[in-house]
């Protein structure tokens, strides 16, 4: 069952405190929670419940909240769930009207939001996000899908808008939570899973049997432990403990067959070992296939018994040529990131360019200036395809080079600004793996764990207008600093050459306390910034700290 939460942004100004004292309106949670369109996919989410029957559930700003505190914190469920309990704004920020002391909910609730809050949802908020970033930038906005371009088959539509804009397109993986497999770890960890279903079974049937199925479980683990423990087990060994593994294994399933010949029942078993049970067989068909073929390749390869949905993504780089997780195809435009293409099975991206490049013509009403991509993008098909709509495919042109030297020059010089833009979704990968979690997706199932890598992506951007902001006050800062410079002529050892402004290390003190003043002003009195008063309370500051004359009035 589903409840609507009332309408209406809650304001921070009336969120009571116990303890006394308001939130202030300069926090960077309530600056998020008044950029998230909290509102406008309430009904979507709610179509997931029953009105009539079952529990009520968290509303939908609950759910997305909590897991971008998450992300954005890179901390555990668990720990998620304290600091809310403990941080009043992020009470706030998930739409609570006062502050509670007990904790809101269990921790394992962030399994069923990860569960609830699917693909194609996140990358509606992720676009109502952006087109509210690109806006307080100035940038024109994604269109709504009243005004989206009409299709090519109609013959009154008006002209197509002229191309505008950059769009950077790349893939990356996002590398599961798994040990690196080998076929010798894998068969062992199928045969001890084995072992205990089978057990499980002869629990069933056990006053039907005069003993129970031989396993050898022992001489099992003390042959694999033979190997593994070796530091360079050679190739013949490796090959040895498979077929022991491959062995043991087969005796474990034959001996499940016969269980269940003798009665024991499946649907006795707990859905965990179920689906064990079907890993189990997969496994075993692809190692004893690879075994008898003597190769090391096989399609729909499962490298994980818990995580069976992860497959290898060879990439081809040094340190790790061989990934294991999900592959990503992103775009990225003026900052912004978008999740194109979500895949457990690995695919060619160079088929997927020109999807990207439509969903760019959806968002923003009309087809980029220029498309930069890696060279595996620029093939015949892709080069037709973006020519015959104006699009400029980064890259050298195909064919001979030019005889000419200066023409030559000039697309080599191309070539290099493309470069030099393109590098910028890498910085994006860098971001999402070294600052988020992108670099080791702990979420186990292929649902949860496609939802926390969309989650980070949404983070991404809202920390990019976040960033933003802070630089737009930097900025301020700046300006009345410089004025202040002007003003009062305190000797700095300022000096602008080249376009710079040099300090002289012995200052960065003077400057530090000064812009944290001049911070401290705009979020705590934000509409006296302008005023007169403050700025001579400050400066009053300053004068009695850096210099040793009396204090001197200036005029505003």
């Amino acid at each position: 069952m589903y409840r609507r939460p009332s309408p209406g942004q809650l304001s921070f100004e009336n969120f009571y405190l116990p303890f006394g004292g308001k939130l202030s309106g300069e926090n960077r949670w309530v600056k998020l929670a008044e950029l998230i369109p909290w509102e406008s996919f309430e009904s979507e989410y709610a179509d997931q419940f029953s009105q009539t029957m079952g529990a009520p559930a968290k509303p939908f700003r609950v759910a997305l909240g909590t897991l971008i505190i998450k992300e954005k914190l890179g901390i555990s469920d668990a720990e998620t769930v304290e600091q809310i309990r403990e941080n009043p704004y992020l009470q706030y920020f998930l739409g609570f009207s006062e502050y509670r002391e007990s904790a809101p909910f269990d921790a394992s609730m962030l399994v069923h939001f990860r569960q609830r809050l699917n693909l194609e949802l996140l990358a509606q908020v992720n676009d109502a996000v952006v087109d509210s970033v690109l806006a307080s930038e100035g940038s024109p906005v994604a269109m709504s899908p009243e005004s989206s371009p009409p299709s090519d088959d109609d013959e009154d539509e008006p002209p197509a808008p002229p191309n505008q804009g950059q769009l950077l397109i790349d893939t990356t993986c996002a590398p599961a939570d798994i040990r690196y497999p080998t076929d010798l770890d894998l068969l062992n960890d199928a045969r001890k899973a084995s072992e205990a279903i089978l057990d499980a079974l002869y629990a069933q049937v056990m006053l039907s049997l005069k003993c129970k199925p031989r396993t050898y479980r022992q001489k099992a683990r003390k042959a694999y432990l033979a190997i593994a423990k070796k530091r360079q087990p050679s190739r013949k060994l490796i090959r040895k403990g498979i077929r022991q593994q491959l062995g043991y294994v087969r005796r474990n399933l034959a001996h499940i067959d016969g269980l269940i010949t003798l009665g024991a029942s499946l649907s006795q078993l707990s859905r965990r070992q179920y689906r064990l049970l079907l890993v189990i067989h997969e496994v075993f068909r692809q190692q004893e296939w690879m075994y008898q073929q003597s190769v090391r390749r096989v399609d729909d390869r499962i490298v994980s018994m818990s995580q069976p949905h992860v497959r290898p993504m060879v990439r081809g780089k040094a340190g790790t040529p061989v990934e294991f997780g999900a592959k990503l195809s992103l775009s990225c435009v003026r900052g912004c990131v978008f999740l194109e293409r979500l895949s457990w099975d690995a695919f060619n991206e160079s088929q997927h360019l020109q999807h990207q490049v439509e969903a760019f013509r959806r968002r923003f009403g009309h087809y980029p200036f220029s498309v930069h991509a890696d060279q595996i993008y620029r093939t015949r098909a892709n080069r037709r395809w973006c020519k015959a709509r104006g699009i400029r495919l980064s890259g050298p042109p195909l064919g001979r080079p030019q005889q000419d030297p200066q023409v030559q020059t000039q697309l080599k010089q191309q070539a290099c600004e493309d470069e030099k833009v393109r590098v910028q979704i890498e910085g994006k990968f860098g971001q999402a793996k070294r600052r988020f979690g992108l670099n080791r997706v702990m979420a186990k199932l292929a649902d949860t764990a496609a939802s926390a890598i969309a989650i980070t992506f949404l983070v991404m951007n809202l920390e990019r207008w976040l960033s933003h902001f802070l630089s737009f006050i930097f900025g301020v800062g700046l300006l009345v600093l410089e004025s202040v410079m002007e003003l009062s002529g305190l000797p700095w050892g300022f000096a602008r050459a080249s376009q710079r402004i040099w300090l002289w290390p012995s200052q960065m003190g003077c400057l530090y306390d000064l812009m944290h003043g001049i911070c401290s002003i705009y979020f705590l009195s934000k509409p006296y910034i302008s005023s007169v008063q403050p700025k001579h309370i400050f400066l009053d500051f300053l004068v009695r700290k850096y210099r040793s004359q009396p204090r001197q009035e200036l005029e505003f």
